[in-house]
């Protein structure tokens, strides 16, 4: 008994500790607001950047970080229009973009959208509860009109994931490219979750070919871009892509290739979660 006693109140501090590390690691967070074009804005914090059409009908989010975010998420709202947005739309399911989807469903009433894909990861997902399930998904995309503004929302297979999504501003000229944009980074695809690195150069291309110069992208990560900046990480991706491909043919291992490591030029594009190294594998 008292073993078993021991290690519940063991899990129970574990549980507690967890918690508190987590909020500790977001105390900090600031919520900054851009407001970009028509209905338009950028919400940047920690994690996926944030999608808002705020206007007369109410107010709509793409994506939505991480959980311990989400009060200071719909203060900045709040600052906006309302903090209760009656939709959420999941660009695909990582936790840095889904992570506040039970809190707006729960405590703000919000209806989740996303490709099938997205809810069938995250519903696979132990630790993550039906409140946080997108509850309209699609196959290939929706067009919701909202704020005297068409949303365009279109999937894009095997890139970042196999559940990739993008909105489009179609009157306001933003694209919301989620994670098939890291800008001035290297992108992480996730393998193992059905994204390619040639299903992600595809899905750039396309993306390319739907705007103009004008375009205000909010990326996934990174600072605001346009489509200078688009075209910029697309030539890198095809580069480095081409460096490795190189090495390969050179006889190279995948170790040897990372000791060599990328031209000098690409160092600026290493980044704490996915760096040169990270990087050269992914492609490898």
């Amino acid at each position: 008994m008292k073993t078993l006693i021991s290690s519940t109140l063991g899990a129970a501090l574990l549980f507690f500790v967890s918690q508190s590390a987590a909020q500790d690691r977001f105390a900090d967070v600031s919520i900054s607001v851009t407001p970009l074009n028509g209905s338009a804005y950028m919400l940047q914090g920690a994690g996926g950047n944030i999608g808002v059409s705020a206007g007369d009908d109410g107010v709509l989010i793409i994506d939505d970080q991480f959980a311990p975010l989400a009060p200071k998420i719909s203060a900045a709202l709040g600052d906006i229009a309302t903090d209760t947005p009656s939709y959420v739309i999941n660009t695909h399911y990582h936790g840095d973009h889904t992570g506040s989807n039970a809190f707006f469903h729960d405590n703000k009433g919000a209806t989740i959208f996303a490709h099938e894909n997205v809810r069938i990861r995250l519903a696979n997902d132990d630790s993550i509860g039906k409140a946080a399930l997108p509850v309209v998904t699609f196959e290939d995309g929706i067009k919701i009109h909202f704020n005297d503004e068409t949303l365009t929302v279109f999937h894009l297979a095997n890139g970042h994931t196999d559940g990739d999504s993008v909105v489009w501003f179609e009157e306001a000229n933003v694209l919301h490219t989620g994670d098939l944009f890291f800008n001035e980074r290297f992108p992480y695809i996730d393998l193992g979750a059905g994204g390619t690195v040639e299903g992600y150069i595809k899905a750039v291309e396309t993306l390319l070919g739907k705007i103009d110069g004008k375009t205000k992208i909010i990326p996934g990560h990174g600072p605001l871009a346009n489509k200078a900046d688009y075209e910029n990480f697309l030539a890198m991706i095809k580069a480095t892509k081409t460096w490795v491909e190189e090495q390969k043919a050179a006889g190279l291992s995948v170790d040897q290739a990372v000791e060599k490591g990328l031209p000098e030029q690409y160092a600026k594009w290493d980044w704490s979660f996915i760096t040169e190294e990270k990087w050269i594998k992914t492609l490898y």
